[in-house]
């Protein structure tokens, strides 16, 4: 529903970034990528080891991170942490995804479905962080 003061204004009526949301879904991402990271570090799951997705995903991770901390640093500019965080995360993302297709990445059935989890997740978070307004 438009508010009154919406239509009057000429903005629109999607909400704000807010920053402790932003924060919040960055850095369950950043948890989804570091749990996979350990797992192809062997260090969780044996037979999962593979050094190139475990630092590929261990930077993606640290990114997410960082601009969850942006979030918390400079709350105004949460919209812009969240779409160059997620952003970046998502392209990093569909990297391993070509890998997989490509057969280079590992090629398990657990990360092809992680794969596609956390595409979800990160299209939501970027689509929902692009779709709100600056606060």
């Amino acid at each position: 529903m438009v508010s009154d003061a919406s239509m009057r204004s000429g903005r629109s009526a999607s909400p704000a970034v807010h920053a402790p949301a932003a924060r919040a879904w960055m850095l369950a991402e950043a948890s989804m990528l570091g749990l996979a990271s350990t797992v192809h570090a062997g260090l969780l799951v044996s037979g999962y080891a593979h050094a190139a997705a475990r630092n590929a995903e261990a930077v993606i991770a640290t990114v997410l991170v960082l601009a969850s901390a942006a979030t918390w640093l400079r709350p105004h500019h949460a919209r812009r942490a969240a779409i160059i965080g997620q952003g970046f995360a998502l392209l990093g993302t569909l990297v391993g995804l070509g890998t997989i297709i490509a057969g280079i990445g590992p090629r398990t059935v657990p990360d092809v479905v992680y794969h596609a989890l956390l595409l979800c997740v990160l299209v939501a978070g970027l689509a929902w962080a692009v779709r709100c307004r600056r606060a």
